[in-house]
């Protein structure tokens, strides 16, 4: 999606993965339907209601956590919204990036226009401008259970404290604010809450992780059938009459996603019998890489189920609606749904990836790949691409330990107020490295497929899937005849795939991949 495609998203109904990218990758501005703005204003109007009427609301009326059962004076509600935003800004660290804080902010806004929040539509059109006018509040990324604290720095901005970049330079809050035209607000009563409670962070961070896992999920079956291709692969181990009898669906899919890719290939059609049975890195391609597709569509439906609810703690119930009106205070704040899913999503990542860099090993090393070692004229004089291998060594060995579940660990906080916490933070924040790691080791493997290509002098010819994605990179990388300074080409190799230009061009050209 780029933002020619979306240039306006409204927050009111459902919005979908494609969507929160759209504003927060592509920058489409950010609108509130009428009856966001409708349901946010008829909730507000109950805070004050509840307040006059004397009844103790937590976070409103009283302390926080173990804090809980100290009352607040009417007179010093603002008070207490500064200083939970003050004394919870204590993240450290390098800075979320800008992705990661607009993705946050987007789910703040989706989080309370849900209407169930008691804040102001003032506080929230705030918010909203920051994304529209590209103002990125600092926000240190160490340090988070699940909430509160990256929340915290990002909400000091509306008030103009801590710092927030525009245009790349950080600045003190209240000159960026006045850079883009915007002056500090002051919080009415629960807003401080509600701006760092809730699943904000994990949700937003975790999507735009996931995001960039299924997109390189369907690159790698490209990838991978380019790879099958040029090892002259069969193309059996992928009929779906095998798929039929182990009917599992993103396998039976992959398999076709395959078999499309090469359906005019004409190596693959003469390497068809070349072996009898190919390596696993190989023949495997459906059963792995549709075992992660799984587990990654699994994290989408969870994760768009928490994009599009309310995780606010307490939630304000309506005086028209079921039951009994007031404030009910539970744990909807708790990440456990986007950690868990995102843990597995590494887990779903990584395997991609193992397979990944064990298909390089097989076209880099001569005596399996039947080409020239390491892809290069004169080796040993030349190392060709021997050394990008160990590069996706290092990185698979990166992504393994960040496949270690967060939400297994537990450390209780807030005076044993919080004695059970969900880390899903911690997950959200180890999946976006995974993705990108993910995104090097694919790259690797396709500069690998794109020099193998050198060495095929028959009158056979690639797909024409393989085909476009050739003449594209061939834009941007020379064919690697000696050593060179690779890191630029790699670099290169991985915007390719990071920005879907390699599956854009490929379904431009072919049709739609499942």
């Amino acid at each position: 999606m780029r933002t020619n495609q979306m240039k306006k998203v409204i927050l009111g109904e459902k919005l979908s993965l494609e969507e929160f990218m759209a504003v927060v990758r592509y920058g489409a501005l950010v609108e509130f339907s009428e009856e966001y703005r409708n349901r946010v204003k008829r909730n507000n109007s109950l805070v004050g209601k509840w307040i006059q009427e004397g009844k103790v609301i937590y976070g409103v009326n009283t302390g926080f956590g173990a804090l809980s059962t100290e009352i607040i004076s009417r007179e010093e509600t603002s008070q207490l919204q500064r200083n939970i935003l003050l004394s919870h800004a204590t993240s450290i660290g390098e800075t979320l990036s800008e992705e990661d804080v607009r993705a946050t902010i987007l789910m703040v806004l989706q989080n309370l226009g849900q209407g169930y929040s008691g804040v102001r539509l003032e506080t929230l059109e705030m918010y909203r401008q920051f994304l529209n006018l590209r103002l990125t509040p600092f926000a240190p990324k160490e340090g988070s259970v699940g909430y509160l604290s990256p929340e915290a720095h990002m909400a000091l901005v509306l008030i103009g404290e801590g710092k927030a970049f525009i245009k790349g330079e950080l600045l003190p809050a209240k000159d960026a604010l006045a850079k883009v035209g915007l002056s500090p607000i002051k919080l009415s009563a629960k807003e401080g809450l509600a701006l760092t409670s809730g699943t904000t962070s994990a949700t937003g961070i975790g999507a735009v992780a996931l995001y960039d896992m299924l997109k390189a999920a369907t690159t790698a079956d490209i990838i991978g059938a380019m790879a099958l291709e040029v090892l002259k692969g069969t193309t059996r181990a992928f009929d779906d009459r095998l798929m039929s009898v182990r009917p599992h669906e993103d396998q039976r899919k992959t398999a076709a996603n395959v078999r499309k890719i090469l359906q005019d290939s004409s190596i693959a059609k003469e390497f068809i019998d070349y072996r009898l049975q190919d390596a696993l890195s190989i023949r495997a391609i459906p059963q792995l890489h549709g075992a992660a597709k799984k587990t990654l569509n699994d994290a989408l439906k969870t994760i768009e189920i928490e994009m599009n609810s309310c995780c606010d703690n307490p939630i304000l119930w309506p005086e028209e609606g079921e039951g009994e009106s007031g404030a009910i205070s539970g744990c909807n704040c708790d990440s456990s749904y986007v950690g868990i899913e995102l843990d597995s999503a590494c887990i779903a990542a990584t395997a991609i990836a193992k397979m990944s860099e064990r298909r390089n090993n097989r076209l880099i090393n001569g005596r399996l790949s039947e080409y020239p070692s390491f892809l290069v004229k004169n080796p040993g004089l030349n190392s060709g691409l021997m050394i990008p291998q160990y590069t996706q060594a290092g990185l698979l060995n990166d992504m393994k330990m960040l496949s270690h579940p967060a939400t297994i660990d537990n450390i209780p906080t807030c005076a044993d107020q919080e004695d059970y916490v969900a880390m899903g933070y911690n997950s959200a924040k180890k999946a976006r490295e995974v993705a990108k790691k993910l995104e090097g080791i694919l790259a690797i493997e396709l500069l690998s497929i794109y020099c193998a290509h050198q060495f095929i002098n028959s009158p056979l010819s690639p797909g024409t899937a393989s085909k476009v994605v050739l003449e594209l990179i061939a834009q941007y990388v020379p064919v690697l005849e000696e050593d060179t300074y690779l890191y630029p080409h790699i670099q290169t190799m991985i915007h390719l795939v990071h920005s879907h230009k390699i599956l854009d061009c490929v379904e431009e050209k072919i049709g739609k991949l499942h």
